[in-house]
């Protein structure tokens, strides 16, 4: 675009282009190229809009199946990475995910392998969980306590055994039965259950 009329935007523009250097102009010039071919490929910016919305469904979906086993018992749930999430997030309401997170920190702690890694793995779960007055301290009884305190003298895969399972089983008898008669739960295994009536009513 030219224009020789005094004060013209067309040729401030011009004059302002002209003192850019070649490889921005060339930049610029091959990003509108690749938005060109896009803007021509409707199908695809459709396609990317979509498939988040399609994989987040299917997400849900498989989850909300997945809530009917959730009753079944709180080793099915556990077992469940969908279950799991849905738990903590039910125990951040009573504020109480710490007892999750530290059986989760354990059993992660359980697969370690390096000893050197071991022994400072257990140090910090111990101060971030079991120690009195941790940051996020665990419901556990003094003697449980102190065993685990032993343990870290010669830090083992199952120096946290005993402090696991107490939390587990305060999780299984007090916060489980909780989660399953809570409304986020009920609302899941009712999207569950009308859907399966859903399917059967069209076969």
């Amino acid at each position: 675009m030219s224009c020789w009329v005094p004060g013209c935007p067309a040729l401030s523009m011009c004059r302002g282009l002209a003192t850019l250097p070649i490889t921005c102009l060339e930049r610029a010039k091959d990003l509108k190229s690749r938005l060109g071919i896009l803007l021509h490929r409707p199908e695809l910016g459709h396609r990317m809009r979509t498939s988040g919305k399609l994989q987040l469904s299917s997400r849900w979906r498989d989850s909300s199946q997945e809530a009917l086993e959730w009753r079944e018992s709180f080793d099915q749930l556990l077992k469940s990475k969908s279950g799991v999430t849905a738990f903590h997030t039910f125990l951040k309401t009573e504020f109480s995910e710490e007892n999750l997170d530290f059986w989760l920190a354990c059993e992660d702690f359980k697969k370690t392998r390096s000893k050197t890694k071991l022994a400072s793995k257990a140090n910090r779960i111990f101060e971030e969980f079991v120690q009195n007055e941790a940051p996020r301290e665990v419901n556990i009884d003094h003697e449980t306590r102190e065993i685990t305190r032993k343990n870290l003298s010669g830090a083992t895969s199952a120096c946290f055994n005993e402090a696991q399972a107490k939390t587990r089983t305060l999780m299984e008898k007090d916060s489980y039965p909780r989660f399953l008669k809570s409304a986020s739960y009920q609302d899941m295994t009712k999207q569950a259950t009308s859907r399966g009536i859903s399917k059967r009513s069209h076969t």
